[in-house]
């Protein structure tokens, strides 16, 4: 077992690791959601915007304050034409739990097998996902990264950055 552990600390630290950047392709993914459903980024190509907030751990203090915010303030997000996901490398029964704890009306992804994770450049030395938020335009392009998530701010800073990337408001 502590072979085997080796080799797989070897390979993955052998990946060529790159951090992506503003006009990047994103990875595409497929998770599964808090809501039962499986979601795609390619899915939202030619629709709308993606805002992919990666977070370490479900039910940890700093994680529990984002998710909070993002749920209390998500009317403010809902202006704007984009679906919005936080995700971590959780089980997806762990992130079920903590989403319905927090009232969150938006999906968390589970990325157990940290494949999206590592794609995104996220994947810490714990093995948990560096806070880390990605606005995806409508071609599949990155047109923003916020490496510093403040999470009692993370709904309102979203807000502020989708109005800033001239994301379109939700016509009624």
């Amino acid at each position: 077992m502590k072979y085997a552990f080796t080799l797989l600390f070897l390979v993955i630290w052998s990946i060529p690791s790159y951090a992506l950047e503003v006009g990047d392709v994103a990875p595409d993914f497929s998770l599964q959601g808090s809501d039962g459903q499986v979601h795609r980024l390619s899915d939202f190509r030619g629709k709308e915007t993606v805002v992919l907030a990666w977070f370490p751990k479900a039910f940890s203090h700093g994680c529990t304050i984002e998710c909070k915010s993002l749920a209390e303030n998500g009317h403010l997000i809902k202006q704007y034409s984009v679906t919005y996901f936080m995700a971590s490398v959780d089980p997806i029964d762990d992130n079920k739990g903590f989403a319905e704890e927090q009232k969150a009306d938006f999906p968390l992804l589970s990325d157990p097998t940290k494949k999206t994770a590592l794609a995104y450049n996220v994947l810490g030395e714990k093995g948990y996902a560096d806070r880390q938020t990605f606005y995806i335009g409508k071609d599949g392009r990155i047109l923003a990264i916020d490496r510093d998530v403040r999470p009692a701010t993370s709904a309102a800073d979203m807000v502020k950055m989708l109005a800033n990337l001239g994301t379109p408001l939700v016509s009624n």
